[in-house]
C-alpha cells in the first residue's frame, strides 16, 4: 500500500491551475491542449486523438512509454512504426515523414505554450516541425517552465544530461549531471527546435498531464 502523500492536493490543484494558463497558451498558438489530471487519463485523451487504423511513429518519449501508449499503440488496431524492431534504421526515421501520427515529447515547454526541442539526429526535431500529419505530445507538469530562458534551460541542464546518461554516451553532462555546452563527438545538443506557434490548425496537439513525467 502506498503511503499518504499530505503534499499531494496541493501539488494536484498547482498543477491544474497552471494547465489551465498553458492551455490558453496553447491555443493562442494554435496548438491544442488537453488537459490529463493522471497517466490514465493522458492514455484516454492520447488515444482519442489516434484513429484506429492510423500509421504511427514516434521520436524518443519516454512519457509514452510511462502512461503505456506504446504497449497499447502495438497491441491495438493502429499501424505502429516500431523503429526499434526494425533493422534499417533510417528507413523507419523517414517513415515518420508520411505518417499520420508522430507520438513526442517536448523537453522542455513554457507557461504561455512554447515548446522547447533538443535532439542529435535531428530526426525528432524534423519531424515535428513537418511532415507528420497529427503530432502529439505527452508532457508531464514537470516540464513546464515560467519562460524560454528557464525552458531552453532545462531541456540543457536537465533532459539532455538524463537521455546521455540513458543511452550511454560519453559526454561531459553525463559524467557531471549538468551542462557544459560541449562540442564531444556523443554531443545530443545538435539541433534546437522552439514551436512558437503552428500554421496548421489542429496538427499540433499536448497532453499536459498532473503527473512527473520523462526527463
Amino acid at each position: 500500500m502506498q503511503p499518504h502523500d499530505p503534499a499531494a492536493p496541493f501539488v494536484e490543484k498547482r498543477n491544474a491551475l497552471l494547465a489551465q494558463k498553458v492551455l490558453k497558451g496553447l491555443a493562442s498558438r494554435n496548438m491544442e491542449g488537453h488537459w490529463a489530471p493522471t497517466s490514465a487519463d493522458a492514455l484516454r485523451e492520447a488515444l482519442a486523438l489516434i484513429p484506429e487504423g492510423s500509421s504511427v511513429t514516434m521520436g524518443g518519449c519516454m512519457s509514452a512509454f510511462q502512461i503505456g501508449l506504446v504497449d497499447t499503440l502495438k497491441s491495438g488496431p493502429w499501424k505502429f512504426i516500431d523503429r526499434d524492431a526494425m533493422s534499417d534504421k533510417r528507413a523507419a526515421m523517414l517513415a515518420a515523414y508520411d505518417s499520420d501520427v508522430f507520438i513526442a515529447s517536448p523537453n522542455a515547454m513554457t507557461e504561455d505554450g512554447i515548446l522547447v526541442n533538443i535532439d542529435g539526429n535531428a530526426n525528432r526535431v524534423s519531424a515535428i516541425a513537418q511532415g507528420p500529419r497529427k503530432v502529439v505530445f505527452i508532457a508531464g507538469a514537470n516540464k513546464v517552465c515560467p519562460d524560454l530562458d528557464s525552458a531552453l534551460k532545462r531541456a540543457r541542464g536537465v533532459a539532455a544530461p538524463t537521455n546521455a546518461q540513458r543511452f550511454g554516451l560519453s559526454t561531459p553532462c553525463a559524467k557531471t549531471g549538468s551542462c557544459m555546452d560541449c562540442k564531444s563527438p556523443d554531443t545530443i545538443c545538435c539541433q534546437f527546435l522552439v514551436t512558437r506557434f503552428s500554421h496548421h490548425p489542429g496538427r499540433i496537439h499536448v497532453v499536459l498531464v498532473g503527473e512527473s513525467l520523462g526527463f
